[in-house]
């Protein structure tokens, strides 16, 4: 057997043999729109959810209704999979509520996949998410509150003004932490979802990786994709953080 210092150098071979790949371009694609969907549902669902669980008053439905909405994030996606699948594949429970209709949610071949993954995402992540808006929230003076009632705010006025300003910051350093890992869409979570339909709009860089590279058994090859989603990662995380800094807002460094 040769040694590594015998071996050929391939240079950049890897990374062309993943662009010039025939799912490459599709991959990529499912890989951006799943992000920019899942970050946005992600962070409009935490932040709505966490305001309407700061607006209870009753102390017991509160932590109950908390309780409840954050433990979809420590079940398993096998099962959370598995109950997707059985509520949203035809003839399943949801067309069986709506009298039959055929909504071809799990078996369109469409943009429509993404969507519907993104949407099981914000279900089962939601509750966990809404935790520290709703810590940022509880840091907001209560003094400021005291004195927009004075000036006779509503209730929808106060959390205009007051406290969806004042969990602002945070939900910036969280957009800009999201956009860093970006292309690192779970593949976990895709193939279990995924079916033959629907396999051209599931398949992200991380399955791809796993594909072309462990199930080829071409190491170089899902080294090289791996790499590319890192260090595409890191530009996005820079480029956010200074449009942040631009804009005035609260960035990371």
């Amino acid at each position: 057997a040769m040694s590594v210092w015998e071996r050929p150098f391939v240079g950049f071979g890897n990374f062309v043999t993943a662009f010039t790949d025939r799912l490459f371009a599709q991959t990529m694609m499912n890989t951006i729109f799943i992000s920019i969907l899942g970050i946005g549902l992600g962070t409009a669902g935490a932040i709505l959810f966490a305001l309407m669980l700061n607006e209870i008053r009753m102390q017991k439905f509160k932590k109950f209704t908390q309780t409840v909405s954050y433990l979809p994030h420590f079940v398993s996606w096998v099962i959370i999979a598995s109950i997707a699948k059985m509520f949203l594949n035809d003839g399943g429970a949801l067309e069986t509520m709506l009298g039959g209709a055929r909504l071809h949610l799990m078996s369109s071949n469409s943009p429509m996949f993404w969507i519907v993954v993104c949407l099981i995402n914000v279900w089962k992540e939601v509750g966990w998410d809404a935790i520290i808006y709703l810590s940022a929230m509880a840091g907001i003076d209560q003094g400021i509150y005291e004195a927009a009632k004075v000036d006779g705010a509503n209730r929808f006025q106060q959390i205009w003004h007051i406290t969806l300003p004042g969990v602002k910051p945070t939900a910036i350093v969280l957009l800009i932490m999201s956009i860093g890992s970006a292309l690192n869409v779970g593949m976990e979570r895709q193939m279990l979802l995924s079916n033959g339909i629907v396999q051209d709009h599931a398949m992200v860089l991380s399955w791809f990786a796993y594909v072309r590279g462990i199930g080829s058994n071409n190491y170089g090859l899902g080294t090289a994709i791996g790499m590319f989603q890192s260090v595409v990662g890191i530009v996005l995380l820079f480029i956010a953080n200074k449009i942040a800094g631009m804009f005035g807002e609260d960035k990371l460094v």
